[in-house]
């Protein structure tokens, strides 16, 4: 028999991640988040994470309502633009901010991912984020030294998944959550499809199911838009 590694619930799938963990999570904007797991893991209460994304959500909705629910300590990530809270928190020393270029944040995650301990990177030479890091000149042009990330959890979103982990994303959707798949010690997927073994053709599977710890099933998904329009319509 195939290994199942689906599990009953959202609630079940994050109810051992623990006070002060480090979690990445997947998504771009509002985009391919792991809607389900973060309302799970309001619920289950862990406090004190340790979060790693692109960014955090809007207020109320996504990372916003665990920001809201006060359980994030500090936060790394390339964009904090849609959030009010996390700016008033950030600005009153209520949570530690760590930004780096967007490209550089997806490096680090392929990295930790695939075991390459650090990289060297022309983004950021001569800002406030080469500010105490190793640089080195090769072939005429600087670069900075960046480290991998890697995570204790990492909670996904994909398309379709079969129940041995295999995934499937779907467009723009697929953005960081491949290379967090790979970068933490669990990772905990939810998928809007789920099927059986087989029914994903092996040269369409993204996400080997060797990097999937658990699966879930996703019930519901809302799917809103940031910002529809940057200016009042005439």
């Amino acid at each position: 028999m195939p290994i199942n590694k689906v599990v009953a619930s959202c609630d079940q799938a994050v109810a051992d991640i623990p006070d002060g963990a480090s979690i990445m999570l997947g998504g771009f904007g509002l985009c391919g988040i792991p809607e389900n797991l973060i309302s799970a893991l309001v619920r289950q209460g862990a406090r004190q994470l340790h979060v790693i994304s692109n960014n955090m959500g809007i207020d109320g909705f996504g990372l916003g309502l665990l920001l809201e629910a006060g359980r994030i300590d500090s936060f790394l990530g390339s964009y904090v633009g849609e959030n009010k809270l996390l700016e008033a928190k950030m600005l009153a020393g209520e949570i530690r901010v760590t930004l780096v270029p967007q490209g550089t944040l997806a490096e680090q995650i392929r990295a930790g991912g695939a075991g390459i301990p650090a990289f060297f990177t022309p983004a950021g030479v001569g800002t406030v984020v080469s500010e105490s890091k190793e640089t080195r000149v090769f072939e005429g042009r600087e670069y900075l030294l960046e480290h991998a990330l890697t995570a204790d959890f990492a909670l996904i979103k994909a398309w379709k998944g079969d129940r041995m982990g295999n995934l499937v994303y779907r467009k723009t959707a697929r953005n960081f959550n491949p290379a967090m798949a790979t970068a933490a010690r669990i990772t905990i997927a939810e998928v809007e499809q789920l099927v059986e073994p087989g029914e994903i053709e092996a040269d369409q599977v993204i996400t080997p199911g060797i990097y999937v710890s658990r699966l879930v099933h996703g019930q519901s998904y809302e799917k809103k838009i940031e910002r529809r329009t940057v200016r009042d319509r005439a």
